[in-house]
């Protein structure tokens, strides 16, 4: 996993979770009090709100991305910048400062007069993005969208959000987002909560993730909360993602979700990392298709990924004849049971495809048997 400078600021596994704060000079936006267009009152809230509680990264938009409003152009985004601009220059904090914008024009406006890095919500569906970035030598968040300016998000299942993240490639400094949130009509909550579900996959790239979850509908309608009462689901899914392997977590509630963080940050696994003429990570895998994500960046067999994750499962009720099989069935593979003789329960542990090798060795002894052995045996999970 490789660590991005975002001017001066640390982001990557090495380094404790990063907070993006949210800042709108734009009135459309929905969530009025991070809405600002006065550059002292917007100063004052980064200082006091964002920056004063932890904030580390402070995101400036422009206008609301939201699907229900008409896309504004260029031109229009560049006539709010002086008012983004006075703003940071207006702020006594330290923080790294984020355009978020679409448009290459804006971000290069932006980062010539003052701004940090660069938040693009389509993912380089302008193709000067990456070169206006690479430019300037400044991290950039590249949200998975299709190549489309007027469609940011609008991805919905989780393969597909992977891939739109090659999009027009990356920089050295680009860290990805797998663009939480109703992007599109189309989108459902059950897809957000499915990517959420298979996060670490994200790693695969090898780069820092950034993920937008604060009070989204994906997680306020688990609990059946309103926006207003969703910062306790918004909480919980902070240390969840960043347990998964985020690195910066974007939010309106900045001094909450750093606490959250934290926490997420402290009972995450602890992973082998050294350096040195030939450097080690042990990647954070619990699932083949993380593994597969992994195997397809390094150019390997994807198939490999069968044996990167291992199980451990436990039977009951068994027959002399049926731990038997078992036992017999683990001789050709990988697998292996544990049980005292004559025993009834038994572990079978192994890596995922040692388990379904041993599996449909040792099925046909009994029916009861063969309804157990059916629940294991699934190679690409």
């Amino acid at each position: 996993m490789r660590t991005v400078d975002a001017a001066g600021l640390r982001i990557g596994d090495d380094h404790p979770p990063r907070i993006m704060g949210v800042l709108n000079v734009s009135k459309e936006s929905p969530y009025d009090p991070s809405v600002y267009d006065d550059p002292g009152e917007a100063a004052r809230y980064v200082d006091e709100e964002l920056i004063g509680e932890g904030a580390d990264i402070v995101d400036v938009g422009l206008e609301s991305a939201n699907k229900r409003f008409e896309v504004l152009s260029a031109e229009q985004e560049l006539e709010r910048l002086d008012t983004a601009v006075e703003t940071i220059e207006s702020v006594s904090g330290d923080a790294v400062f984020s355009i978020e914008t679409r448009y290459h024009e804006v971000a290069e406006a932006a980062l010539n007069r003052g701004f940090d890095m660069v938040n693009d919500i389509c993912g380089f569906a302008d193709p000067e993005m990456p070169r206006v970035c690479e430019d300037h030598d400044v991290a950039v968040a590249k949200m998975a969208s299709p190549p489309d300016l007027e469609r940011p998000g609008a991805v919905e299942d989780v393969d597909d959000i992977y891939e739109a993240l090659s999009l027009n490639g990356f920089t050295d400094k680009t860290i990805v987002d797998p663009a939480f949130g109703g992007w599109s009509e189309e989108k459902t909550l059950a897809d957000d909560r499915e990517t959420f579900h298979r996060l670490r996959e994200f790693r695969g790239y090898g780069r820092p993730i950034l993920v937008s979850i604060n009070r989204k509908n994906f997680l306020r309608s688990v609990a059946g909360r309103d926006t207003e009462g969703a910062l306790p689901v918004s909480l919980a899914a902070t240390s969840m993602a960043v347990e998964r392997g985020a690195h910066i977590v974007r939010t309106h509630d900045v001094a909450e979700t750093r606490d959250a963080a934290l926490i997420g940050a402290e009972f995450a696994r602890d992973r082998v990392r050294t350096s040195g003429e030939v450097s080690v990570e042990e990647l954070d895998v619990t699932t083949t298709g993380e593994a597969r994500r992994h195997a397809d960046r390094v150019g390997g067999d994807p198939a490999a990924a069968a044996d990167a994750v291992a199980r451990a499962y436990e039977f009951d009720g068994l027959d002399a004849e049926e731990l038997g099989a078992l036992r017999a069935a683990t001789v050709e593979s990988p697998a292996r049971v544990v049980a005292a003789e004559g025993a009834a329960t038994a572990l079978l542990v192994g890596t995922v495809r040692g388990v379904a090798a041993t599996a449909d060795a040792a099925s046909g002894v009994s029916e009861a048997l063969d309804a157990a052995l059916a629940s294991v045996a699934r190679p690409t999970e």
